[in-house]
């Protein structure tokens, strides 16, 4: 590429600035001393800043649009909102309401349907049943949730401190160690690895239940895939920090270290041996749902669609291995949204449908074709939608018009069942007081009914308020993300991961009592804590954000001196009241679940269990 000399000395002005910071650090921006100091790559991470600003001032060959759809907003350089933003954030919103209308129009001629069964037992049907060798195994997967859970907030805390003393921790110089890159990146893996164990675990206890019996050496499968998650997890975090520190030599970063895509930071042998690790997970689901399907009065669509997500979650992690070291960063941000969307806001969407209907099933509360038939209509909406809709990560990868196009409409109708997700709340506190004996499962359905809630609003409303082509233009990157991010990510999937967790520990020890107390502190802390993190820090931080990048640019809502204004970082001290309240209750339930974990039955219960197991 041939340039101008005034964008020669401006290019090389740059170099200069860009080498200061990154050589030594910078508390504004939370970079480390020495985060990166080889001149050669100094030069080539500017070329490279200097290429994606090409890309987005730069009009397409014969079109008045950037490569980048004229992304980030900056009128010096003629970057405003395309055409097609504006109207197709537009259709997207009549989309929207057509699809309220039509579900509300459904729901409404339809019915309530089957929400609670009419033979629901009279006792706990796990009350006396015996748990096969690999149900028992599932222990220690539930016992690592719990560690990975804590530590994930300990990381977060860490981050978020970062952005109000960018080089420490209360005058600690923890950057020099610790810097803010690992702590962000092990934040979000650590949330996606406690989560995927929690439901993978979920998953393998459920196993024996669908098929009746325990497939021969099917506690060595489970035990096997244990070993190979604690590989990828300690294995693919230590690699990161040697990544990130300068520790491994050559392009042994990639393999081993980090790849710098959120989300799929880890090294690329890691990320094939998480793959790797859920086939197993998914051989291991196969060999009970196979054979169930061939016995008579099972409830064999239900087994179809759990069989079918757990099928989904297991393969659509693979695009995550479709780019290289040297791929266009176009291309490996195509593949790696396959992986943020499809695998986890899509799969992992109807996988929490189908789990929690198998679920109610198993206890006999709803029967097994009603659950089904809910599931599989909830699951074909959602996968209707986020398959297409995961285009609207796209708008401004240098994809063409289109992509904006189909990304709107059918980002807009993931949303429309979100938002009667309160009619499966309620159907779930109905059916947990359907018998006496169901008030033991009362906080199991509580967590069930808080999914609901974060799916409308952290999913649904937070969701929809950052996909749009002309939302998304302004708001991309800004805390209006995080506000997303936490609100769908933690709200929807940590909280059903918990609730699984706290459903497979009961259903181990049926006859034991649980004390409420504790668990009614963790629930309320956790849910409240994260909505007054969202709305006194995040939310508001992300707002005044977006307000500067439509007033003012892109560039000035990401810069320093609006960051560290004293309105701001007040703002962003407020986030510790919501993240204190929220670690407290962490704490409680980790303290709840491992009492339950370690704490052995009453001998009077022990007996009325055996007494029932006789009875049965």
């Amino acid at each position: 590429m041939t340039i101008e000399p005034v964008r020669a000395r401006a290019f090389e002005d740059n170099l200069k600035h860009y080498s200061q910071i990154f050589t030594d650090g910078s508390a504004d921006y939370a970079i480390q001393r020495n985060a990166q100091s080889d001149p050669a790559k100094l030069r080539q991470l500017s070329s490279f800043f200097f290429w994606t600003s090409w890309a987005s001032a730069t009009n397409r060959p014969n079109n008045t649009i950037s490569y980048t759809s004229n992304f980030p907003s900056e009128p010096l350089v003629g970057n405003v909102p395309t055409s097609s933003a504006i109207v197709w954030t537009g259709v997207s919103v009549i989309m929207l309401l057509a699809g309220i209308g039509w579900m509300v129009w459904y729901y409404a001629q339809k019915g309530e349907g089957e929400i609670v069964s009419t033979e629901v037992p009279q006792s706990d049907p796990l009350i006396g049943a015996k748990m096969s060798p690999s149900q028992k195994a599932t222990v220690k997967y539930f016992l690592v949730v719990t560690l990975l859970f804590l530590l994930q907030i300990v990381m977060g805390m860490l981050t978020a401190h970062y952005g109000v003393e960018g080089k420490g921790f209360y005058g600690i110089p923890l950057a020099d160690y610790l810097p803010y890159v690992v702590t962000r990146t092990w934040h979000t893996q650590l949330g996606i690895f406690w989560i995927a164990t929690a439901w993978l675990a979920a998953g393998l206890f459920i196993a024996p239940f669908i098929c009746g019996y325990e497939p021969k050496y099917q506690k060595l499968g489970v035990d096997a895939l244990f070993v190979a998650l604690l590989v990828v997890v300690l294995g693919s975090m230590g690699g990161q920090w040697m990544s990130v520190m300068h520790r491994l030599p050559g392009n042994s970063w990639f393999w081993f270290g980090h790849q710098g895509y959120e989300y799929v930071d880890l090294g690329r042998v890691w990320q094939a041996g998480l793959f790797v690790g859920l086939l197993l997970w998914l051989f291991l689901i196969a060999r009970t749902a196979i054979p169930a399907l061939k016995q008579k009065g099972a409830a064999r669509s239900l087994i179809v669609l759990y069989f079918l997500s757990t099928t989904g979650i297991a393969l659509f992690y693979s695009p995550g291995l479709f780019w290289g070291m040297r791929s266009h960063i176009s291309v490996v941000e195509y593949w790696r949204w396959w992986v943020v969307h499809l695998w986890v806001e899509g799969y992992f969407e109807v996988f929490a449908t189908v789990v929690i209907a198998f679920l109610f099933a198993k206890l006999g509360v709803i029967r097994g074709e009603s659950a089904a038939q809910a599931a599989l209509l909830s699951g074909a909406i959602y996968l209707t939608g986020g398959i297409i809709g995961t285009l609207h990560h796209l708008y401004f990868a240098g994809t063409p018009t289109v992509a904006l196009a189909f990304g709107s409409v059918f980002s807009a109708l993931e949303i429309v069942p979100l938002l009667l997700v309160g009619h499966e709340a309620v159907a779930n506190i109905r059916r947990s007081k359907a018998r006496p004996w169901l008030k033991q499962y009362k906080w199991i359905v509580y967590f069930f009914v808080a999914v609901a809630f974060w799916n409308l609003v952290g999913a649904g409303i937070f969701g929809f308020m950052i996909n749009p082509p002309i939302a998304l233009y302004y708001m991309q990157g800004l805390n209006t993300t995080a506000v997303h991010a936490h609100g769908a990510l933690y709200g929807v999937y940590g909280t059903l991961g918990l609730g699984l967790l706290l459903f497979c520990l009961r259903a181990m020890k049926p006859e034991i009592v649980w004390k409420d107390r504790t668990i009614w502190f963790a629930f309320w802390a956790i849910n409240i804590g994260l909505m007054l993190e969202i709305v006194l820090s995040l939310l508001p931080v992300g707002l005044m954000q977006t307000y500067r990048s439509v007033s003012v640019g892109y560039w000035s809502a990401r810069s320093p001196e609006f960051l560290q204004t004293d309105l701001m970082q007040t703002l962003r001290w407020l986030r510790m009241i919501g993240d204190s309240i929220f670690a407290l209750g962490a704490l409680a339930f980790v303290y709840f679940a491992l009492g339950l974990i370690w704490r052995r039955p009453e001998k009077k219960a022990r007996v009325a269990a055996r007494a029932a197991a006789e009875a049965a």
